[in-house]
């Protein structure tokens, strides 16, 4: 494999040396918050929902925040690869109306358009989602507390300088400023200890599925915080990465089955605010059963501009939005061979020679 890398967890790979690798050995599927990366993953998803997952017939839990959300959601849709693809175009093809004299669009101007094109993606397929048979779905927003109850000029600044000096101190810092939530879809609950941070659960359903994908997906003073979701505790919420930027959970408390996580990157961090803190990017025993799908970073290299889709893009191209799209495009065409070399490898037999260690 030249594109795509296989980490794994030390319990992921006895599994696969044993049994090689099944898709009924799957109980979670996890998603992570990075923006625009998510979308060198498309072709991976395509496959992993459309074609390798409905070989199974258990049910899978479906964990995501932000732009890891929306792809969850995405999965579960009985035309999901048709819906990835629009996924992968609409992203890239985003616009916004940019006041004069400014560089970028009003955070009130992305959460408008963002919330319109939700609601027309998932027009009449929300009952459907939140009643799924065999998938549920697992939204995970950050909810203010305190000075972050409410946005404001004044207070957001202030509250997240707090919550970035207490974060930095400790992880469970973090619980002073921002609460873990998670809108789960009806069935079974959620089999995972997610005690390591302040947290609740909400019951998602079609009253909230818009306000809470939403939420996930509004970064902080890029768009507005979605205030008061219905069945949820009154507040501002934010976008899920905050909390949990990559979803780095007690995996093996759910007891027996595999996490499969396709990722952009091999490292998995906490929350976002764990960014620049290195020492908290390495894997621990709490992934010991997941198993990771990454781009190799010397694949990474050859993409445009030499790196995956990120937000600097909006930068780096300015207002020249042809441009950007034809990189953005250009990246997610060159992923196909990630989702080639996937299959290649569940073809041999999911060889455990192939892997490497989380």
């Amino acid at each position: 494999m030249k594109a795509l890398r296989l980490y794994a967890g030390p319990a992921a790979r006895r599994h696969i040396e044993s049994h090689g690798l099944e898709p009924n050995a799957v109980r979670v599927v996890a998603g992570a918050a990075g923006g625009p990366k998510g979308l060198i993953l498309n072709h991976l998803d395509r496959h992993i929902f459309g074609q390798w997952l409905p070989k199974s017939s258990q049910p899978v839990h479906l964990l995501g925040a932000s732009i890891g959300a929306w792809r969850m959601a995405t999965g579960m849709l009985d035309d999901s690869v048709a819906k990835f693809a629009t996924l992968a175009h609409d992203y890239i093809h985003q616009s916004y109306d940019v006041p004069p004299g400014k560089t970028y669009p009003t955070a009130q101007e992305v959460s408008r358009v963002f919330a319109q094109e939700l609601a027309g993606f998932f027009a009449g397929r929300i009952d459907g989602l939140v009643r799924h048979p065999r998938y549920r779905l697992h939204i995970v927003v950050s909810r203010g507390r305190h000075v972050l109850g409410r946005e404001g000029r004044v207070r957001t600044p202030l509250g997240y300088l707090g919550a970035a000096l207490s974060n930095a101190v400790s992880r469970q810092g973090l619980s002073l400023w921002l609460e873990r939530v998670l809108f789960s879809a009806p069935g079974e609950p959620l089999p995972i200890d997610l005690s390591d941070l302040r947290h609740r659960r909400v019951m998602l359903d079609a009253t909230n599925f818009e306000s809470a994908l939403l939420a996930s997906c509004s970064i902080p003073f890029v768009l507005q915080a979605v205030h008061d979701i219905a069945g949820a505790p009154p507040g501002a919420y934010w976008d899920g990465g905050i909390t949990d930027y990559h979803l780095h959970w007690n995996y093996p408390s759910m007891g027996e089955g595999l996490v499969l996580y396709p990722h952009f990157q091999q490292a998995i961090v906490p929350g976002w605010l764990d960014k620049p803190l290195r020492h908290r990017h390495r894997a621990t025993p709490a992934l010991d059963n997941v198993l990771v799908l990454a781009p190799d970073p010397s694949w990474v290299a050859s993409l445009p501009d030499g790196k995956l889709p990120d937000r600097t893009d909006f930068k780096r191209y300015g207002t020249d939005t042809a441009a950007r799209a034809r990189a953005w495009q250009a990246a997610v065409d060159e992923s196909e061979r990630l989702a080639d070399e996937w299959a290649g490898w569940l073809a041999d037999g999911a060889p455990a020679a192939a892997l490497r260690p989380l």
